[in-house]
């Protein structure tokens, strides 16, 4: 996880070299916790999901404090779960593992619980995508770095997932007409030159 990415001007979230954006969703309400300097250590806000080959982004329609926006790596997602309540919204729940410096010890960091319901019509086409994404995340760091088990590997390379291919699934993949998720279909064009190349404080590829 990384507290509040780096945005474009129009919101969306400055993509990494390599990254492809797969599908975004508003109107959906994210909870997540031990957020530095929110009341309790929860914050809750309204806004929009961004999910890419790399990572799943929740971006603020208003700022919640300091909090506008919060960055998942799939890799460092574990424990996720589709809920189905009888009298309450569907969600999805899990945790995530924090981006950690090179030079900070993983133990000054918490693991964070997050969900996201979806408040605004179906999710048939954004729970699928998701699932099958992560799953072929999963499998591909475990081919690459021959792990026998889909453990959380906080210091494991993001980035890596960006070769996980994902063009034959965003093709096949099934759209609900109740669900009001857009998935890209040709990638954003609006300033793509500029390109972050790691999740640690660097310069930004394209700019000087």
């Amino acid at each position: 996880m990384a507290l509040n990415p780096q945005l474009l001007p129009i919101g969306m979230p400055m993509a990494f070299t390599n990254e492809m954006f797969v599908l975004v969703r508003n109107g959906v309400e994210f909870e997540v916790d031990k957020i530095p300097g929110s009341q309790g250590g929860c914050v809750k806000a309204w806004g929009t999901i961004y999910l890419s080959n790399i990572r799943m982004v929740f971006v603020a329609s208003c700022p919640v404090g300091d909090f506008f926006a919060f960055d998942m790596p799939l890799l460092y997602v574990h424990g996720e779960k589709f809920n189905q309540p009888i009298f309450q919204c569907n969600s999805i729940s899990g945790q995530v593992e924090p981006v950690v410096p090179e030079n900070e010890h993983r133990a000054l960091y918490s693991t964070h619980t997050f969900k996201i319901l979806f408040k605004e019509g179906g999710c048939g086409t954004f729970v699928p995508l998701f699932f099958n994404l992560i799953s072929s995340v999963r499998r591909y760091n475990q081919q690459v770095n021959h792990e026998p088990e889909p453990e959380p590997q906080p210091r494991v390379d993001p980035l890596q997932a960006a070769q996980t291919p994902v063009d034959e699934m965003m093709r096949h993949a099934y759209v609900d007409p109740n669900d009001p998720t857009k998935i890209f279909l040709q990638q954003p064009t609006t300033e793509s030159e500029l390109r972050r190349r790691t999740y640690q404080s660097q310069p930004v590829e394209g700019w000087l």
